[in-house]
């Protein structure tokens, strides 16, 4: 079982460039931030983890920005996100931004997917909420038709474009891994349709299980199964083991650098038992 970092980049945390290196330096594999854009000062989406929303989820950086940074100062690390918002997002520009992370890392990003919860966020973005998945779906299409094709095109309900030249491809082919957030049996067409791996948050390990048969129905047996914001204690640690998890990202908390570097070691003495 590989082990990896889940977290929110922010202003207020350790900086990227640090961060990266001392990932590698106590072998974890993997970094995906979370993305949002904004938070809407009237919100009324409650937070589905319940309560306030945490102030990690204003001050969040830009992923891609962030990411390049971490591949400058890292080599193995893979670079993802975690989740990119892609109902938020113009997919020919996120075609470019995937695509050069891609070339700038060397071929170790990965894209993070999800729909999101935030519909007040989306809303502001020209998205109607009940029609997102709809729209994840169409825009990662085009997304791979621009990674894919010297001259893509698409043609659907929310994508429409004409032939067109989108350059940098990415290095890994045919595309970056594709990791799909969500825990619905729409989240496991998605899996089987376009991801490479499913990637569940907040289901309880001991949930997992049946969870992941039910995935397995519907998407195969080719799909990974990558934990996001997995729990470290281990009790649940074992049972990912036992039911095959590929990687898990641990959560780390959004911290200043001497304290985040004390958690890290922390987190690197549990894993070191699973690895």
């Amino acid at each position: 079982m590989k082990f990896g970092v889940s977290t929110f980049l922010t202003d207020e945390g350790i900086g990227p460039a640090a961060l990266g290196p001392a990932l590698e330096e106590r072998g974890f594999d993997a970094l995906l931030p979370a993305e949002h854009t904004h938070i809407p000062v009237k919100r009324e989406t409650p937070y589905p983890a319940g309560g306030d929303l945490p102030r990690v989820y204003y001050r969040t950086l830009d992923p891609f920005v962030a990411l390049a940074a971490v591949a400058s100062v890292t080599r193995e690390l893979l670079v993802g996100t975690g989740i990119a918002l892609v109902v938020e997002r113009d997919p020919i520009i996120t075609a470019k931004e995937v695509a050069s992370l891609d070339r700038v890392s060397g071929g170790r990003a990965v894209f993070g997917v999800g729909a999101g919860w935030n519909r007040e966020e989306m809303r502001n973005h020209g998205t109607d909420p009940a029609k997102r998945g709809r729209l994840m779906d169409e825009r990662i299409r085009a997304i791979i038709e621009l990674w894919t094709k010297d001259e893509a095109e698409f043609h659907g309900d929310f994508v429409d474009f004409d032939p067109v030249y989108s350059w940098p491809k990415p290095v890994q082919r045919p595309y970056p891994p594709v990791w799909v957030g969500g825990n619905s049996d729409r989240a496991f067409a998605r899996v089987a349709a376009y991801g490479t791996a499913w990637m569940p948050s907040g289901v309880p390990p001991k949930e997992l299980g049946a969870r992941i048969d039910r995935m397995r129905q519907i998407a195969g047996d080719r799909p990974a199964v990558v934990v996001y914001g997995a729990r470290h204690d281990r009790e649940s640690l074992d049972i990912y083991a036992e039911l095959g998890v590929e990687r898990v990202l641990l959560f780390l908390p959004t911290r200043p650098e001497d304290q985040t570097l004390r958690t890290l070691d922390e987190l690197a003495e549990t894993a070191s038992s699973h690895r």
